[in-house]
């Protein structure tokens, strides 16, 4: 008995929480925040709760009582070492209710100045033409980084590399075009700190310019289309003799049995 009771609360406590929308949350700013500032984590509350909570991977909940007509709880935190991970929130309608399902996550990383910033290298240098593969080489004194390069006025990375050792990243850029040009910078996060990450190095600005055509190219090119032109007209030309010739040849054996035929020819 006890443990049909045990189940049947169970599977009405989890009916319940089903029933609930799934809040979802953000981080402002979501990037290039330091230790020391301020980030303000915001629970976006799909129904109208009295209670939210606030969780940090690995630590204790936040709990926050709310006024019935806002659908958004702000949790504030003045950063620092240990408030760098990865959070979510969950909210509750009543006490008479079972609480939500959490959010999915968001990650706050925090900018350590105590980490050097990386070196940065670019090969082949600065201006180069379309098409050409562009190597980003990142690297520092901490082995077993985690490195991230950047591009100036995008939000996130745009790519990220464990360095395989000697504290070394190596980056490729395949094929660029225009679009690629910008500055560059690295990053990188200390082998067993996810969270935490160096300020960003100095940058190395790339230029990249459509290829121009080759002397002559559009001569070559106006050449290939007069040979094609003349290809097909003499095509044409074989095709209407062929045509003229077998039309001839036809006539040629009509006239010829039509002469045979006013002979006279007898079979017996």
């Amino acid at each position: 008995m006890a443990v049909n009771l045990i189940l049947g609360w169970w599977l009405v406590a989890a009916s319940r929480a089903q029933q609930l929308p799934r809040p979802s949350l953000s981080l402002h700013p979501s990037q290039g925040v330091s230790l020391g500032d301020n980030v303000t984590l915001r629970c976006h509350l799909p129904r109208l709760a009295a209670w939210v909570w606030l969780y940090q991977e690995g630590s204790w909940p936040y709990k926050k009582g709310k006024k019935k007509d806002q659908d958004t709880a702000e949790f504030f935190i003045s950063t620092l070492r240990e408030h760098a991970g990865r959070y979510r929130c969950q909210y509750q309608v009543s006490w008479a209710e079972e609480a939500s399902e959490k959010s999915d996550p968001v990650e706050l990383v925090l900018t350590d100045v105590r980490y050097p910033p990386s070196s940065i290298s670019l090969h082949p240098e600065q201006h180069v033409g379309t098409g050409t593969n562009v190597t980003i080489r990142c690297w520092n004194k901490d082995y077993g980084a985690t490195f991230f390069l950047h591009k100036d006025g995008s939000s996130a990375p745009i790519q990220r590399q464990d360095s395989s050792g000697g504290g070394t990243a190596t980056f490729t850029l395949f094929g660029v075009t225009p679009a690629d040009s910008g500055t560059y910078r690295c990053s990188y996060h200390p082998k067993n700190y996810s969270f935490l990450s160096s300020p960003l190095g100095d940058g190395v600005t790339l230029e990249v310019t459509p290829t121009p055509a080759r002397p002559g190219a559009e001569l070559v090119s106006r050449g290939n289309l007069v040979v094609a032109v003349v290809r097909g007209c003499a095509a044409v030309l074989i095709f209407a003799l062929g045509v003229f010739f077998v039309i001839d040849a036809r006539s040629l054996w009509i006239r010829r049995d039509e002469s045979l035929g006013g002979k006279g020819i007898e079979w017996h």
